[in-house]
């Protein structure tokens, strides 16, 4: 079964309760995400770092349950 993007969304905000989480379903499929993540814990690492924390929180899913994701980090201003 698909992970849908409340499910993605609550499991990056259960990592890092600050970050601003957006969804899109690219393919209307359910399997193909885009996700925008916010968060004060990415400030002073790099952008390959930011993205393994944001892989993290989704935790096994990734792959399975969630075929696809187009992640973009940012730090708050």
């Amino acid at each position: 079964m698909p992970m849908d993007g409340a499910e993605i969304a609550a499991r990056v905000t259960a990592a890092y309760p600050d970050a601003k989480v957006v969804m899109v379903d690219l393919a209307g499929d359910g399997d193909h995400w885009a996700a925008r993540v916010t968060s004060a814990a990415f400030r002073g690492r790099s952008r390959v770092q930011q993205h393994k924390m944001v892989y993290a929180a989704i935790g096994d899913q990734m792959g399975g349950d969630l075929h696809a994701l187009a992640l973009q980090t940012f730090v708050p201003e």
